[in-house]
């Protein structure tokens, strides 16, 4: 009868040895063959932890659009009435059209049209490219901005003129080269998204604007009541 007991007992112990053998595999493996940010994305999806190291940059996003309307037009195309107009401004290659990427969604628009001029395209990719390292190293590998609004129309211009206090004749939408970028929504992979990531992911964006803003690539406005960075490429 003891005898048996010091079996089991022994082969308890064996059993948890190799448990933990094969625990420490499995972490050695995954420390070795993994890719640093595909493990910073695993101990991140369930994570609750809070990041208060991001600074915050949305407060610096403070150009005035009255202050650079003006060379905003004279860099953008001629405004269009409707949107038979902005499918001659397509086909003339003045627009390209802009989809949702590994970088970005890009949402489903109402008072606008999912497309910019070629330098304004190539600066929210820039921006989505830099985006994209700098969350990733935080384990939100995968992660996306959503854009809300295009180019418009003076059509488009006067309808939501109704609902949007920076709707105007002079708006930079009007010229192609203008987008808005949510700050209050993202495209998380993620199990439980905190507020706090929320926060993070918005000064996150808001660095990497303020970054294109300060090497004279656009021009960018904190857009409070919208809840969206308001970027035009110079």
């Amino acid at each position: 009868m003891m005898e048996m007991v010091r079996r089991r007992i022994r082969l308890k112990k064996e059993y948890r040895l190799r448990v933990w053998i094969s625990a420490l595999f499995i972490l050695l493996f995954c420390m070795i063959f993994i890719p640093r940010s595909n493990r910073a994305l695993m101990l991140n999806f369930f994570s609750i932890k809070c990041r208060n190291h991001q600074q915050v940059y949305s407060k610096k996003l403070n150009d005035r659009i009255v202050e650079y309307s003006d060379r905003a037009r004279s860099k953008g195309i001629e405004k269009c009435s409707d949107a038979n107009e902005i499918g001659k401004r397509l086909s003339a290659r003045q627009l390209v059209m802009v989809k949702s990427c590994r970088y970005y969604k890009v949402e489903s628009m109402t008072h606008s049209y999912p497309c910019l001029t070629r330098e304004s395209r190539n600066l929210l990719d820039e921006i989505g490219n830099r985006f994209r390292k700098k969350v990733e190293k935080e384990g939100f590998k995968g992660s996306k901005f959503i854009i809300t609004s295009m180019t418009r129309t003076s059509e488009n211009t006067g309808k939501l003129g109704k609902t949007n206090i920076n709707a105007s004749e002079n708006s930079p939408h009007l010229y192609g080269n203008a987008f808005d970028i949510s700050y209050a929504r993202f495209l998380f992979k993620k199990f439980n998204v905190t507020e706090c990531d929320k926060w993070y992911m918005k000064e996150a964006l808001a660095e990497v604007i303020h970054e294109l803003k300060e090497e004279n690539k656009c021009w960018a406005t904190y857009e409070r009541q919208q809840g969206c960075f308001h970027v035009v490429s110079r």
